[in-house]
């Protein structure tokens, strides 16, 4: 959440050719509504059924650019539907640089709550053992623009089984 993702999907895209799917937009586009308005209508549960639908209709056969929400490692399925697709790049960053990036953002509906830095805390606590079990390779965020994380991913990938 707040580690720019999509962006870096969209940066990754251009410099591989390769297609892009964010599960967040696919999910948005079928139901024709913000994840903000899915959440607040159908609930995170109908969200997190969508995304895992989402990663099992994807296809480990042409090389892709897969990006997910934050919140995609909570189901262990979608974390072994991830490494099936490929390599799994966790984009992390420490608790202030997130605060920061997300007090721009004001459309993350896990943190529309009465406290939203606590909420931060605590779901960063519950999620990163999941990010460190998933991720292949972990890229620190901090201090980098969307192009030095693509190149950094990038540079590191090659080193990791795709697909397997």
């Amino acid at each position: 959440m707040g580690t720019g993702k999509s962006l870096v999907g969209k940066v990754l895209e251009q410099h591989t050719g390769f297609a892009r799917f964010d599960t967040d937009e696919i999910i948005s586009s079928r139901l024709k509504m913000p994840i903000e308005k899915i959440f607040s209508t159908h609930g995170e549960e109908h969200f997190r059924d969508l995304e895992t639908e989402t990663l099992r209709s994807l296809s480990a056969e042409e090389p892709a650019i897969i990006v997910t929400g934050g919140g995609i490692v909570i189901r262990s399925e979608n974390v072994d539907l991830l490494k099936r697709l490929g390599a799994v790049a966790w984009l992390a960053a420490d608790e202030v640089t997130l605060r920061t990036r997300i007090d721009r953002l004001i459309d993350r509906p896990l943190l529309q709550t009465a406290n939203p830095e606590a909420t931060l805390s605590e779901l960063l606590e519950t999620r990163e053992p999941l990010y460190r079990n998933a991720a292949d390779l972990r890229v620190d965020i901090s201090q980098k623009n969307p192009e030095q994380i693509a190149e950094l991913i990038l540079k590191n990938i090659r080193d990791f089984p795709v697909g397997e």
